[in-house]
């Protein structure tokens, strides 16, 4: 059986996310075969080091080494397309011939286009053009653009019986995702542990809390940097951070070991 001419890499922080995109890229270029899957920016580069793969599917925000920096890492040695969930009115940043990009959800149609432009740079064999100039701007637009974050969330709201609680978030000690909801661990007015859970997504409220002071620490944890105790090392790349006045010890994977190593 004749190997496929091309290969690619899947870079998303969501397994789900990869998948379809492999999937989709599966019926969209029967001949491409993606070689390496990798759940974040610093996974992304190495795997790159080591497959040498053709076009870099990379998503942009992603925990620890971003898409960009592995962008900015990669360089012009493979054909960059980032992906993005972010609206149009955000992608005038990739509109300048260089950048490709996809929008979460992946569309069949918009991903046939990409995939149209990428073999036709294959087979004039013209090179990535994407410049530190291009990602700086484009760090600089993601930041400042209409489609940027607005001020760090301060309160959350929860619900307990026919009780709205009003939590700051500087009371909080941990974020757990809890199947459809998330688990708020935080101390009371007498210091004391409490937890309650809130129906919005763990993944909704990462993006609105300051970066700062709370770090994903696991796919389903975030921590409040400020209620750490100190953190174990363990076996195969993980850790245990552990919190002050808590029981609780929150596993941290090898994907956010990098936020340790200095402790």
């Amino acid at each position: 059986m004749t190997p496929p001419r091309y290969t690619a890499l899947v870079a998303d922080d969501e397994p789900l996310l990869r998948d379809e995109l492999a999937r989709m890229l599966g019926q969209a270029w029967p001949e491409l075969a993606v070689v390496a899957q990798a759940r974040n920016g610093r996974q992304a580069v190495e795997m790159f080091e080591a497959q040498r793969p053709d076009i870099c599917f990379l998503d942009v925000h992603m925990p620890g080494v971003s898409g960009v920096e592995a962008a900015r890492q990669i360089g012009n040695r493979a054909h960059l397309v980032f992906v993005t969930a972010f609206e149009q009115y955000a992608l005038q940043a990739f509109e300048q011939g260089a950048l490709d990009y996809i929008v979460k959800p992946v569309d069949a149609a918009r991903l046939a286009t990409t995939v149209a432009r990428l073999q036709e740079r294959l087979r004039a064999a013209t090179p990535s053009q994407v410049t530190e100039e291009l990602l700086q701007q484009l760090t600089a637009h993601l930041q400042s653009g209409p489609g940027a974050v607005a001020a760090p969330l301060r309160w959350l709201r929860a619900s307990a019986g026919g009780t709205v609680r009003l939590i700051h978030v500087d009371e909080v000690d941990f974020l757990r995702s809890d199947e459809k909801y998330t688990l708020i661990a935080w101390r009371g007015d007498d210091g004391k542990p409490a937890e309650a859970l809130i129906s919005v997504p763990l993944k909704t409220l990462i993006t609105q809390l300051d970066s700062a002071q709370f770090a994903q620490v696991h796919r389903s944890v975030v921590v409040n940097l400020r209620a750490i105790s100190h953190v174990t090392r363990g076996e195969n790349e993980t850790a245990s951070v552990h919190l002050k006045g808590r029981g609780e010890v929150l596993p941290v994977s090898r994907s956010y070991l990098h936020l340790f190593r200095q402790m």
